[in-house]
């Protein structure tokens, strides 16, 4: 199974809402469970090299099945996998990217934020997800 249309359109709003309401525009990006992407908004006025970061994140968040944040510990410098980031056509190990499960908790989707601050990234993709699917 995989996430719908309506509801990948859904966590758009919902982040873009929350990213307009935090004053940082966003580039959102929900994928479908193999990591294709299945809806994208650009708020006015981000930073276009987020597009591509937001994909990543999401992509990133698919091939891990969890938040993108948690990649950190396992390719920072010293930890068990080093470089793993580059691996995968690039994964991004910091806030914004987060998995989507149905109501089982199979793995359905994510959604990947980019344009502010990781912090403000990943309240916006989570944002995007509550009460999703």
């Amino acid at each position: 199974m995989s996430i719908s249309l309506d509801d990948a359109q859904s966590i758009v709003e919902r982040a873009r809402a929350h990213a307009a309401g935090i004053g940082v525009p966003m580039a959102i990006a929900v994928v479908d469970g193999g990591g294709h992407l299945l809806a994208f908004a650009r708020m006015d006025g981000v930073i276009l090299g987020s597009i591509e970061i937001a994909l990543a994140k999401a992509k990133t968040s698919i091939l891990f099945n969890g938040p993108t944040e948690n990649l950190w510990e396992y390719c920072k410098p010293g930890g068990p996998a080093p470089t793993v980031e580059f691996t995968n056509g690039g994964l991004i190990p910091f806030a914004g990217g987060v998995a989507v499960h149905d109501e089982a908790g199979a793995l359905i989707g994510a959604v990947g934020v980019s344009g502010g601050f990781p912090a403000q990234d990943g309240e916006v993709a989570r944002a995007g997800t509550k009460d999703s699917v």
